[in-house]
């Protein structure tokens, strides 16, 4: 491009661009801007308000440049002995489209508060630095693009897709408060799969209406979103299957509207929903099915709307408030270390009601978690309500049974109350026998009767007193001996059934 064919504004920028000097076409205060570009022009000043980006439609040539004049400062603009050659341009509307698919840009660029009229092309381009923070964008075509150093789009405004797949960005990228609008939510409206982050993805706040796409991305640092307000309704709002990070994945405050969907993700340090509102009513609201997390954190915030699924999943430290567990659970197969806060028993056990019918494992896992702190009480809490949950699934015959065992003596985890029922019955027998003596099989041999030894008799299945077999009795006092004979039975069976849990326990 020929210098004769520039405007005064485009010549402005390429004067600038040898130097690296900020070329700012802004007409308020640069102080003013901030309101304005957050969205709240109405409080703004008059001047603040013309200069903001969404308006940069209107902007006449005094602020207007041409996309192919970018393009050509970029790929074979002026240099100057010593100084560090940059196109850094504020507040000015780029006609055309920004197209530098495939190149190779050595100096950094910097397009801040600026307006697009079409989505830049940054497709497989290598740059050194990218910046449109608090630009307005139609969208942007960033495949596979590789920057050296920090990628910042920081309160951007975009009414179309955002497309980073496969981009590789050696430092952080940057999207906080940015906002992605666009009336097509079929696609995933930002891009990012498989992603490669040598730092940070830096984004609170984000607002994006339409399916965030993090499949497979690398992050060698944290992905915060905390604050974010991630909207798709009916559909998935987070795809982010077989994400890996290296520290933390942050959605503190955010609200997700429709799926969040981990599965297979890696994150060593911390997943934390904290304060966050999850909904997707009808379906899966946060699917975490075989994952390894180091810790993750549901607390502090309202009951999840929709399914939780943490089906084959891996986490250390668990950290779950009774009140967000939704309606509906799946944990298949989940393994955690630690459960905290500490809750009683009787608290943590419904949310082992809501899955997909009798999971033993689950019982099993929240025994051992119990188990690790010392609080024996609420682990057999827990195997008694395994059991009770298992009878459920027998034959009547064996709920039956169960049930016997459980008034018993609480299918061994209860043994005092079969001292109890011991007690009760040794006093009924020793009261009923005392009064009508049983008459002696053989009046010659028979011992001196005892009301309370006989009646131990009848109840003990191993030990003898030589009372049982010496006396016969009669009528409905046969019947109750029967009684009682059966009742030890029982007592005697669920009694080592318990103690022998007790003993061969981990």
């Amino acid at each position: 491009m020929e210098i004769n064919d520039l405007t005064p504004a485009e010549s402005r920028l390429w004067r600038a661009f040898a130097s690296g000097t900020d070329v700012d076409f802004r007409t308020a205060d640069p102080s003013a801007q901030g309101s304005s570009a957050a969205g709240s022009s109405a409080a703004a000043p008059s001047g603040a308000d013309s200069d903001d980006p969404a308006r940069g439609g209107t902007w006449g040539p005094e602020r207007t440049v041409r996309a192919g004049v970018l393009r050509s400062l970029l790929l074979d603009g002026p240099r100057e002995d010593g100084r560090v050659a940059a196109l850094s341009l504020t507040g000015a509307r780029v006609t055309g489209q920004l197209d530098l698919q495939y190149a190779t840009v050595d100096h950094p660029v910097r397009l801040r508060h600026c307006h697009f009229d079409e989505a830049p092309r940054f497709y497989g381009a290598r740059l050194r630095e990218l910046n449109l923070s608090e630009s307005v964008l139609p969208g942007l075509i960033s495949h596979a693009v590789r920057v050296e150093g920090v990628l910042r789009l920081t309160r951007a405004r975009f009414s179309d897709t955002v497309r980073l797949a496969g981009a590789e960005v050696t430092g952080s990228l940057y999207l906080e408060s940015t906002r992605i609008e666009t009336p097509n939510t079929e696609w995933p409206v930002l891009q990012l799969n498989q992603a490669v982050l040598g730092a940070d993805l830096w984004a609170p706040g984000l607002r994006a209406s339409g399916e965030v796409r993090l499949t497979g991305a690398r992050v060698a640092g944290t992905v915060n979103l905390n604050d974010s307000v991630l909207d798709r309704p009916g559909g998935t709002a987070v795809q982010a299957e077989t994400l890996a990070a290296e520290a933390d994945v942050l959605l503190r405050r955010a609200d997700v509207r429709g799926r969040l969907e981990l599965r297979g993700a890696r994150i060593p340090g911390r997943l934390d929903l904290s304060h966050a509102r999850l909904a997707n009513a009808g379906n899966t609201a946060l699917r975490a099915s075989s994952c390894v997390i180091g810790e993750l954190w549901l607390r502090e915030g309202p009951a999840v709307q929709g399914a939780l699924n943490l089906r084959r999943a891996q986490v250390d430290v668990l950290f779950l408030q009774p009140e967000v567990v939704p309606a509906w659970v799946q944990l298949n197969d989940l393994t955690y270390t630690s459960l905290i806060p500490h809750e009683p028993a009787e608290r943590r056990l419904p949310m082992l009601e809501k899955g997909d019918g009798y999971l033993p494992f689950t019982y099993e896992q929240l025994t051992a978690a119990y188990r690790r702190i010392g609080d024996d009480d609420a682990a057999r809490l827990v195997q008694l309500a395994k059991q009770r949950r298992r009878r459920r699934t027998l034959p009547w015959y064996g709920r039956l049974w169960g049930h016997l065992q459980d008034i018993a003596v609480g299918y061994g985890f209860r043994p005092l109350r079969a001292g109890g029922w011991l007690l009760s019955l040794l006093a009924v027998g020793s009261v009923v026998y005392g009064l009508h003596h049983p008459p002696p099989l053989k009046q010659a041999e028979a011992p001196g009767f005892n009301p309370v030894f006989y009646t131990l008799d009848l109840l003990l299945p191993v030990i003898s007193f030589g009372q049982e077999n010496a006396f016969a009795p009669e009528g409905w006092y046969q019947t109750l001996s029967y009684v009682l004979i059966v009742t030890g039975w029982i007592l005697a069976t669920t009694v080592i059934t318990g103690l022998t849990r007790t003993v061969s326990r981990p």
